[in-house]
């Protein structure tokens, strides 16, 4: 199910109103979302400064339970207080920051041949371990398909090259990405 750009906005808001909420000690308000934002779907918030574009916070689940709003609204206060990477985001600087919604598609499981960089994400999956690349990542970064599914295999604590390997499982998915910028 494709979204519209106006979901896409909605999304922003509820990520954006979500964490500001967070950081004032309260609880954000509920307002009836769109129909697309009520179907339950993965989703990454990822946290940006605005000057210099360093990463400041990324989470996400991978499937939900919950509807696409709540879920977006519940990933970004985990990207903003509680990505064990940085400190948590400070009232002070929420409004130096920049939003990035992804949207995730259905998982399935793919040969390596089969991932196409700028399309796919990666979940790559090892015994426990486990690591993820948004779709976006490799692009921003100039990685090739090796090279993307090297970096997946790092994020999941493995060494390069292990996405050869038997028992490595490799997953991929499309997302929806919407952005403040």
């Amino acid at each position: 199910m494709e979204l519209s750009a106006e979901d896409g906005r909605r999304l922003l808001l509820i990520a954006r109103r979500a964490i500001a909420a967070h950081l004032a000690g309260e609880r954000p308000g509920r307002e009836e979302p769109a129909l697309g934002l009520r179907v339950p779907r993965g989703a990454f918030v990822t946290l940006r400064r605005r000057e210099g574009g360093e990463l400041r916070g990324c989470v996400g689940l991978m499937e939900a339970q919950a509807p696409l709003s709540e879920t977006v609204a519940r990933v970004a206060v985990m990207a903003a207080s509680a990505d064990g990477r940085f400190d948590p985001v400070t009232p002070g600087e929420l409004a130096g920051l920049e939003l990035e919604v992804s949207v995730l598609g259905p998982l399935c499981e793919v040969r390596p041949q089969e991932i196409e960089v700028g399309r796919h994400g990666l979940l790559l999956r090892s015994g426990e371990r486990h690591g993820v690349l948004l779709p976006q990542v490799a692009l921003e970064q100039g990685w090739d398909r090796e090279t993307f599914l090297d970096r997946a295999c790092g994020k999941a604590g493995l060494p390069a090259g292990a996405w050869r390997q038997a028992g490595v499982q490799v997953l991929a998915f499309t997302a929806e990405v919407f952005s403040e910028e």
